[in-house]
């Protein structure tokens, strides 16, 4: 008897991630979505890492700062996929033309019903 609690603790121990979140989670969909998660968590370390090493002094380390555009747009796009943005400050130039723009006047139609018919005059007198 103490032998198959000893092996059933010994199995318990052996499983993997995987198997743990399929017991877990019931639904196919919610595994992915789940795992999709933890993959994306990672990649958002991994790249923060890598972006916060530019900025860090480490003895015996070359401080010479590195180009960190790839990782630095990973960590943007991951982090995005939460629905989490950036705010960027307006550029002077940005701000002319936005302020040239609401000089200019629009006016939008919208239809709902059909048929409409269009007829202009002409003051032709």
């Amino acid at each position: 008897m103490t032998e198959n609690l000893k092996e059933s603790s010994k199995t318990q121990q052996k499983r993997n991630v995987f198997t743990k979140i399929k017991e877990n989670i019931d639904d196919k969909e919610e595994q992915l979505a789940f795992i999709s998660v933890i993959v994306r968590l990672v990649v958002i370390g991994w790249s923060g890492f890598i972006v916060s090493l530019n900025y860090i002094t480490i003895p015996g380390y070359s401080s010479e700062p590195k180009d960190i555009t790839f990782p630095a747009s990973i960590l943007t796009g991951a982090i995005s996929t939460f629905g989490i943005e950036a705010s960027r400050k307006k550029s002077d130039k940005s701000k002319e033309v936005a302020n040239k723009s609401d000089a200019v006047h629009t006016q939008i139609l919208r239809i709902e019903q059909a048929p409409i018919k269009i007829i202009t005059e002409s003051n032709n007198k």
